[in-house]
């Protein structure tokens, strides 16, 4: 950090600021702390009857690979509203949430992943400028080598372990 967002100042220190329990990035000149906290990623799991949606990442990371629909929330928009607007914006497609799914943190890289279960309100989907195809796969056929990020594994994990003991569980994993 080169400069404070509050001021201006380059006085910039990353020390433990009074009062505080670890190192941040402080202003020395206005005593202004930036934190620095985790960012939020949203997306839902699709399902039709015993099918799970998948979508081809049609952008970089991960280009080419398979994902549950998800990204960055936005400010000003809650878990739910952001959930639903990444489905829209990768597959073109209303959903219906129904249920939280899992929480799945990457403290490596200041991450957390919620996704929720959803089923599509029509059959209206398909590629976007965000996704290069968009599929339903039985449990059976999911294409476990080529799925794009760890979160999206263990979210289809924990739905299959589910659907075997007739269950809906709330699931909260970390990658360590």
């Amino acid at each position: 950090m080169n400069y404070c967002i509050q001021c201006g100042s380059q006085n910039i220190a990353y020390e433990i600021p009074d009062g505080d329990h670890r190192p941040r990035h402080f202003c020395k000149n206005c005593d202004y702390i930036h934190y620095q906290n985790p960012r939020i990623i949203v997306g839902c799991l699709i399902i039709d009857d015993d099918k799970i949606l998948l979508a081809k990442r049609g952008i970089e990371p991960r280009y080419g690979l398979w994902n549950l629909p998800a990204g960055f929330m936005e400010e000003g928009e809650d878990v739910q509203k952001g959930a639903a607007r990444e489905v829209l914006e990768e597959i073109g497609a209303d959903v219906d949430i129904f249920a939280p799914h899992c929480v799945y943190s990457l403290p490596h890289v200041s991450q957390v992943f919620i996704h929720f279960l959803a089923r599509l309100k029509s059959h209206n989907y398909g590629p976007t400028p965000e996704s290069l195809e968009v599929r339903f796969f039985d449990i059976k056929d999911i294409p476990w080598d080529s799925i794009a990020f760890s979160s999206t594994t263990y979210a289809l994990k924990k739905y299959i372990s589910d659907r075997q003991k007739k269950s809906q569980e709330f699931h909260i994993g970390v990658k360590k």
